[in-house]
């Protein structure tokens, strides 16, 4: 079933992206290391580590913060493999082998972990997997323990979690215990455990949850009416907010909490990738299509209402209210890297580009210190963060949360952008995302391609050939991006003949060291219009450049941004500046109208209009300068 795979021997040498990776191993992860430790006076307590101690036997104490605590921990350290992958740290593999060896010690006879119910509720094990998250936890530190052993070959905590998923394999499925995961993870986790084992318990046991999943009558239903007890209280005839409303292959709209279903899609993919399964595939694509087309912003953000961080319904896509939680734009690259898996189709590859560069990083603090939960398109002072309705609207990252899923959830993926960038299969190697460095593939005998761009300031790619053999014969796809209506791509300088085939350039020929290809992609600035159901953006626009778009601050355009017009007839001028805050960057600078109105709340007096600059910077910078208003859409005049 799958048309290529994923490379993971890339490295990754590139003007924007390597500074960025560099911060979160250098500054990031022991930042992090030291909130989970809780050495970090002004942050959100975590006591995540002292809850393994106390799990160990090591520590007494008390079970502190939220059910599934253990995920930090989880993610950290997967975000550790990812960068021991990328350069050798030996502070870092140090911290991250203490904690392996503390996840050791808290594990229990059976192969049971997890810190909450071992340390606060044992009795109570396995009992509310709709609100508890145990197989979310197990989910997690599965993933954790693939991605550590791939990249250090230590498989300490790969058998421990072995140890783990075969008790939960032992006791679900089929003619065993009936049950299905409230927050979905463990059949993502499963997948990619079998993947490294070869095992096929752990297939079968994802697969199983996905079935059993929507199937009559509801196990969360059944589950919450025979435990009479609950944590969050959540409402069990809220089918829709854990994806549990009908069978998975009946699902052709996304709902509820936008997270759970994206992590499940990506299971769904995947287990289609390996099994042939249409119907999987075929709810996959609807759902994929339903998303992109129907339920994502602009800046690639998904998941509109704070009510459930979920979505709602198709168009429903408000501004100033928006959730569009960081978690699920990390969620749309995993489902988009595993239909690749499927099909390379450009659009998936187009949208890993647009939650990278906007919906991801805006969650992040340049510096690496404080982190976004909530992604909005539009900031009012005064009303964003105390209106009711608006108070999970932000105007400043904070350093830390209570339920701090974001914050390891970005340097996981940030520390594994490699695993993104490249596929291949027997004929052909696609390029999916434009990253310097270079990648060694199996194709054609062996062939190593390196990449030099500075990209996404500016639009040239080149690339250079180099086959193991003399001469080796097969396709390099690279991906046209949608957003470029202008492309040139020339081989050894000379114009190219390339199959266009679903968003890709087939360059077909048989290769020899040193050859060289260059796309350049028009990078025109864009006025980018919404459909006009969507009622938030009636009469604005959106400005891009290239993957990036952009809004404007208070900073640059002063108070109340609401009254600033873009003239339809204004030219749009790309300027790079050097900023200490937000870094070397490209802006959009406009001739604008800023619109003023006597003191009355009503009058029939229009409002007067007074030329300004109008100053546009990318999305992902927001925010890094001083506290205020920011918009994404503009009104048009």
């Amino acid at each position: 079933m799958k048309n290529n795979s994923s490379v993971k021997n890339v490295k990754i040498n590139d003007a924007f992206w390597t500074p960025i990776q560099n911060m979160v191993i250098d500054k990031v992860m022991p930042f992090q290391a030291d909130i989970l430790e809780d050495k970090n006076p002004t942050a959100e307590k975590s006591h995540a580590i002292q809850n393994f101690r106390i799990a160990a036997g090591e520590a007494e104490g008390e079970f502190y913060g939220m059910v599934f605590q253990d995920t930090d921990v989880a993610k950290w350290l997967e975000a550790a493999a990812y960068a021991l992958s990328i350069r050798k740290d030996e502070a870092l593999e140090k911290k991250a082998d203490e904690y392996i060896a503390l996840i050791g010690r808290a594990q229990e006879p059976d192969g049971y972990l997890n810190t909450y119910f071992t340390v606060k509720e044992p009795e109570r094990k396995w009992q509310n997997l709709q609100e508890c998250h145990e197989l979310y936890c197990s989910g997690h530190m599965i993933e954790a323990a693939v991605a550590y052993y791939e990249a250090t070959g230590k498989d300490s905590l790969l058998n421990i979690m072995r140890r783990n998923a075969d008790l939960i394999c032992e006791r679900f499925g089929e003619g065993k215990t009936r049950g299905v995961p409230g927050h979905q993870e463990i059949e993502l986790a499963l997948y990619r455990l079998y993947q490294v084992t070869g095992e096929d318990k752990y297939l079968q046991t994802a697969q199983y949850f996905l079935d059993e999943r929507g199937q009559e009558p509801d196990y969360l239903t059944e589950e919450a009416k025979k435990r009479g007890w609950f944590h969050w209280g959540l409402n069990t005839k809220d089918r829709l907010y854990a994806q549990n409303h009908i069978p998975v292959r009946e699902q052709s709209k996304a709902v509820g909490h936008s997270v759970r279903a994206v992590y499940m899609y990506t299971a769904m993919a995947a287990v289609a990738s390996e099994t042939g399964d249409a119907g999987l595939l075929a709810a996959c694509r609807n759902l994929w299509e339903n998303i992109v087309n129907k339920q994502m912003y602009i800046t690639g953000g998904i998941g509109s209402s704070h009510i459930g961080e979920a979505f709602t319904i198709d168009y429903d896509l408000p501004n100033d209210t928006v959730y569009a939680e960081t978690c699920a734009s990390i969620a749309m690259v995993f489902f988009a890297r595993q239909m690749l898996e499927i099909k390379p189709m450009g659009e998936y590859a187009d949208i890993m580009e647009k939650q990278l560069y906007n919906g991801i990083l805006s969650g992040m603090q340049l510096d690496g210190t404080r982190f976004f939960y909530v992604n909005p398109l539009e900031v009012v002072p005064g009303v964003s963060g105390n209106v009711p309705g608006h108070k999970h609207v932000l105007q400043a990252r904070p350093e830390w949360y209570r339920c701090a899923c974001c914050p390891p959830n970005v340097a996981r993926l940030v520390t594994s952008l490699g695993h993104y960038a490249w596929g291949e299969n027997d004929k052909n190697v696609f390029n999916h995302l434009y990253f310097g460095g270079s990648v060694d593939l199996k194709c054609a005998g062996g062939v190593n391609i390196t990449c030099e761009t500075n990209y996404p300031w500016e639009g040239t790619v080149c690339y250079k050939v180099a086959p193991k053999k003399d001469t080796a014969e097969f396709a390099l796809a690279i991906r046209i991006p949608a957003w470029s209506d202008e492309w040139i791509l020339t081989v050894n300088k000379s114009p190219c003949k390339a199959e266009i085939k679903d968003g890709y350039a087939y360059i077909k020929r048989k290769w020899q060291k040193g050859d060289e290809i260059l796309l350049t992609l028009c990078m025109k600035p864009q006025r980018i219009c919404s459909n006009t159901k969507v009622r938030e953006n009636a009469g604005c626009v959106a400005l891009t450049r290239g993957p990036l778009v952009y809004c404007i601050e208070e900073y640059e355009n002063g108070t109340d941004l609401s009254a600033i017009r873009l003239p339809r007839s204004s030219e749009i001028i790309c300027e790079k500046i050097d900023d200490k805050l937000i870094g070397n960057v490209v802006v959009l600078k406009a001739e604008g109208t800023r619109m003023t109105s006597d003191d009355a709340l009503y009058s029939k007096t229009p409002p007067k209009g007074e030329a300004v600059t109008l100053h546009a910077i990318p999305y992902y910078t927001w925010g890094n300068r001083e506290s205020g208003g920011m918009r994404v859409w503009l009104l048009e005049e």
